[in-house]
């Protein structure tokens, strides 16, 4: 089977920096830097003057790049488990610059549509909620809060991913059985998966990986610590650089938990902490979405990611909600996750999601 592509330095760049960022020590964790990245990305090539000095800061300056990466990330494929939805949503009375419509229309999933926020904003919410739902097979039924969308709301721009990997080789669930994992809050037992077989695996940075492969391109990356640290310490993109380029086919006898993360963030403060802050004031320069002036009011995501003997499943979300701005076979290696790890799942050049593991939830025996 031919490996995965690695992900482009910029995007593992922005990954890391706002992974670290939306860490909480001893906390579980998942996000989508291909869900954020996308908004963020369609938000930066319409953005102007210091506003998208910001944005280009975290994302990097080949902004056409990385979305094109993005977009090829969730293209079809015959027997490929992934849907995407890129959403630009708008009242008929904002003037919306042609180019940013085209530029929302060109991804995958997209779809531009009237908005009557001020008549019902509560109408509005629903049917984004919906089609994002739709998307995400349920598993984000409710990406909007209420509250989120009211009649000041001027646009929505929403992206929405689900995939589901199965394994190229599957763990047998007769093997699945209870062993010891290290959580911050004192050893406890979970329910562990276990396989022996060549595998990509690499060591470098003080880490190390092993990586599981699916069909069309789409892997789960495990990354374990070295060191057995308090906590689980931040991953770079330099570490990430460097385990991608040492992959290699190695015979791993691993042990992996079954899991299952489940995160809500509000992101304009983590971003803030980063120096991407004046989107969100007054003082943005949004000119190349319309003539009136736009503010980013809230940044929303929710993300989910399962794992179990048969594979993964993973679905995000992620909302701008803008508002006028007043202005060779050896010994195995051993590869056992019983402590806090991080998980990569990918696809070509994207990462579909980013996720530390703590105490993992187990969500039970893969079913037929």
């Amino acid at each position: 089977m031919k490996p995965p592509a690695r992900p482009r330095t910029d995007h593992l760049e922005f990954a890391a920096a706002l992974d670290r960022a939306l860490t909480r020590e001893g906390v579980s964790h998942v996000w989508s830097p291909h869900s954020v990245g996308t908004v963020l990305g369609l938000l930066a090539t319409a953005a102007s003057a210091r506003t998208r000095d910001e944005l280009v800061g975290l994302l990097g300056e080949d902004l056409p790049g990385q979305l094109t990466a993005l977009d090829e990330a969730v293209a079809g494929a015959d027997g490929l488990d992934l849907a995407t939805l890129n959403g630009l949503y708008v009242p008929d009375d904002l003037p919306l610059r042609a180019a940013f419509a085209d530029r929302v229309r060109s991804r995958t999933g997209a779809e531009v549509e009237g908005a009557a926020f001020r008549d019902d904003p509560e109408g509005v919410r629903e049917r984004v909620n919906g089609k994002v739902s739709d998307v995400t097979r349920g598993l984000i039924p409710r990406l909007l809060p209420f509250g989120s969308v009211d009649p000041a709301t001027r646009l929505l721009l929403v992206n929405a991913l689900w995939v589901k990997m199965v394994w190229s080789e599957p763990f047998e669930v007769a093997a699945t059985r209870e062993r010891a994992f290290h959580a911050p809050d004192g050893r406890r037992r979970v329910a562990t998966m276990h396989r022996t077989g060549r595998m990509p695996y690499a060591s470098a940075a003080g880490w190390s990986m092993v990586s599981l492969e699916g069909e069309h391109d789409l892997a789960l990356d495990v990354l374990l610590p070295d060191a057995r640290p308090p906590a689980l310490p931040p991953v770079t993109a330099e570490a990430l650089t460097a385990l991608y380029r040492g992959l290699r086919r190695t015979q791993v006898e691993l042990a992996l938990p079954r899991f299952a993360v489940d995160t809500d963030s509000a992101l304009l403060e983590p971003l803030a902490s980063l120096g991407v802050a004046e989107f969100a004031t007054d003082a943005a320069r949004f000119d190349g979405i319309s003539e009136e002036p736009l503010r980013v009011d809230a940044l929303l995501h929710q993300s989910v990611l399962r794992v179990d003997e048969k594979g993964a499943e993973g679905a995000a979300a992620t909302a701008a909600v803008m508002v006028m701005a007043a202005a060779v076979p050896t010994a195995p290696v051993r590869f056992t996750v019983d402590r806090p790890f991080v998980v990569v799942l990918r696809r070509r050049e994207a990462v579909l999601f980013l996720g530390r593991v703590t105490d993992p939830d187990d969500p039970g025996p893969a079913q037929d």
